[in-house]
């Protein structure tokens, strides 16, 4: 294997294998079995929730700035945290960073000793209160379609922000994954033999041959590729590719 083959080039060779290529002559270019991987992602990322993560991204407000382009993957932002509250300028007023998890002091929560779990959470608590009335996050709108974020606030300072975003899993993660690369394969398997099927079912009658007509097997790859994307689509719903949403659940 080669250093410089990546996931895609990997699993490209996987699809022209399991067409039988080598032994057969595979009417297919480097452009259909790119557009099956491209179709496989996008079918994966708009049904399961395997394909989106939650991350943190990490933003420097500019002072009169109010609107942010962010990247294309993100899909939707969920909080947005400052690192000071309280005053106009970093540093000044009551402090709540939300980036220092070394915060949860382990006197506070060791037994046997001054403290002890019901003041940490007394002191969380309180934190959790400054953080509303001081403003410690925030407030925002986001347009999914254009990826312009909205702080609804006058930035009066540059500060470092923390966005709490969900974002696409990115191609290389899903192709390696252990459970999603399997699924990928065989979706992409799907939509390359429904790419043959087309293209052989233009020779419906077949082809001329040495002992009369060569019969193509257009509009069978064709029922595979549907039949195998039904498969598919239900191993969904039953978390076979990693999706962890149960959605309602009654009984």
């Amino acid at each position: 294997m080669s250093a410089t083959e990546t996931p895609r080039d990997r699993l490209i060779t996987e699809i022209k294998l399991r067409l039988g290529d080598g032994m057969i002559d595979v009417e297919l270019d480097p452009e259909h079995y790119n557009l099956a991987i491209d179709r496989a992602i996008q079918t994966l990322r708009s049904r399961s929730d395997s394909a989106v993560e939650e991350s943190y991204a990490f933003l420097q407000t500019q002072p009169d700035v109010q609107e942010y382009t962010l990247p294309g993957e993100v899909l939707n932002i969920r909080r947005v945290y400052r690192r000071g509250v309280g005053g106009g300028n970093i540093g000044t007023g009551t402090n709540f960073d939300p980036f220092d998890v070394a915060f949860q002091n382990t006197y506070l929560i060791n037994a046997g000793v001054v403290g002890g779990l019901a003041n940490y959470d007394a002191f969380t608590q309180y934190k959790e209160t400054l953080n509303r009335i001081f403003g410690g996050e925030y407030d925002f709108t986001f347009n999914s379609n254009t990826k312009v974020l909205k702080l609804l606030r006058r930035i009066s300072i540059s500060e470092d922000i923390m966005i709490q975003v969900s974002n696409l899993v990115p191609e290389q993660n899903l192709l390696e994954n252990a459970y999603s690369r399997p699924w990928l394969a065989d979706w992409s398997l799907a939509e390359a033999k429904m790419m043959l099927g087309e293209a052989r079912s233009k020779y419906a009658s077949g082809l001329p041959g040495p002992q009369g007509s060569v019969q193509l097997n257009g509009e069978a790859l064709k029922q595979e590729a549907m039949t195998e994307k039904e498969r598919l689509l239900q191993s969904i719903i039953n978390m076979e590719e990693g999706n962890k949403n149960y959605g309602f659940v009654i009984g």
